[in-house]
């Protein structure tokens, strides 16, 4: 019984795990899709969304952690987040966009790099504010957090529930605006051929607009579940966390947004059953990334489209 019940736990840890890691893959998968950019800046966007939700906690919140609170972390999380993502597009990005692919993946890099050492320099040096050179407390919202609940026998963590809510939420959203809306069928004819669907009348550069804004909004919600689940925020957690996302989408086959959804849930047991089942030197946490990166070769060696098998249009 105790096995089953160690299995089960697991089993909700992945799952809570892979929901963090899906909601970031879905925006890497979203910009992709649009105009075949890997942005490598976006686990940075991610990190300025739980900056910014603790931004408004501490300006306008401090030390009050009610429920009615979180809406106005949340906002100013996404406020946050689509501001950097849509400043990113239009001053590093469009002035690229006909250029060489290396061109905007070296631009990205930068970028990602300059964010966080933004981050690092700066934040502490707001009045008020403390010093992001090392790991910051994240407020613990009434009701969010708190006591785990217990399931027949398996501890199940109220931030797990919030991030697993969260996906499914998002999901959903993305599907009925992706397949019911004037925009989301814009963005996918934009994804097939963006010259013809210029030539359509469809403003492309705005759909591109519209593409990191909603990349955008998805890392703010998974920064904030960053800072629930583990307790603490940092200028660095976008790094790892940008390069599992991005694993997980090419592992569900970049540029699907059910693919990146799937590639990070199976990607968060993945790294949780090879953590808690893997004996001798191999398994254990310090292994836990090792693990997931060797997902990725195998998935570029053996099926480089990824699970679901999204197409791929090369331009260049």
């Amino acid at each position: 019984m105790q096995v089953v019940e160690q299995l089960l736990q697991q089993l909700v840890n992945g799952l809570s795990l892979g929901a963090l890691y899906a909601l970031i893959a879905v925006g890497y998968t979203v910009v992709y899709g649009i105009i075949q950019l890997i942005n490598f800046a976006h686990g940075e966007v991610f990190m300025i969304g739980a900056f910014s939700s603790l931004t408004v906690w501490l300006a306008l919140f401090k030390d009050n952690t009610a429920l009615w609170v979180f809406p106005f972390m949340i906002l100013g999380a996404i406020g946050g987040s689509v501001g950097i993502a849509v400043l990113m597009e239009r001053v590093a990005y469009r002035p690229l966009r006909n250029a060489p692919r290396l061109a905007p993946l070296i631009t990205a890099i930068g970028v990602s790099v300059f964010l966080q050492e933004a981050v690092r320099l700066f934040y502490g040096e707001i009045p008020g504010f403390p010093s992001a050179t090392s790991a910051i407390p994240f407020p613990q919202i009434d009701v969010i957090t708190g006591p785990a609940i217990n399931v027949a026998g398996v501890d199940i963590q109220r931030a797990s529930i919030f991030t697993l809510g969260a996906l499914i939420i998002c999901t959903a959203f993305l599907y009925y605006f992706i397949n019911k809306t004037k925009t989301g069928r814009a963005m996918q004819a934009t994804s097939q051929d963006p010259d013809t669907a210029r030539l359509m009348g469809i403003n492309v550069d705005r759909i591109i607009v519209i593409a990191f804004a909603l990349g955008g909004a998805l890392a703010a919600i998974a920064g904030i579940a960053h800072g629930l689940i583990n307790t603490n925020i940092d200028f660095r957690m976008g790094f790892l966390a940008g390069l599992k996302a991005f694993t997980a989408a090419v592992l569900g086959g970049i540029g699907n947004i059910n693919g990146a959804v799937v590639g990070g849930l199976v990607l968060g047991l993945v790294e949780t059953m090879a953590t808690q089942y893997i004996p001798g030197q191999f398994g254990g946490s310090a292994w836990k990334d090792v693990w997931a990166f060797a997902i990725l070769i195998l998935v570029l060696v053996f099926r480089p489209q990824g699970l679901l098998g999204a197409r791929v249009v090369d331009r260049a």
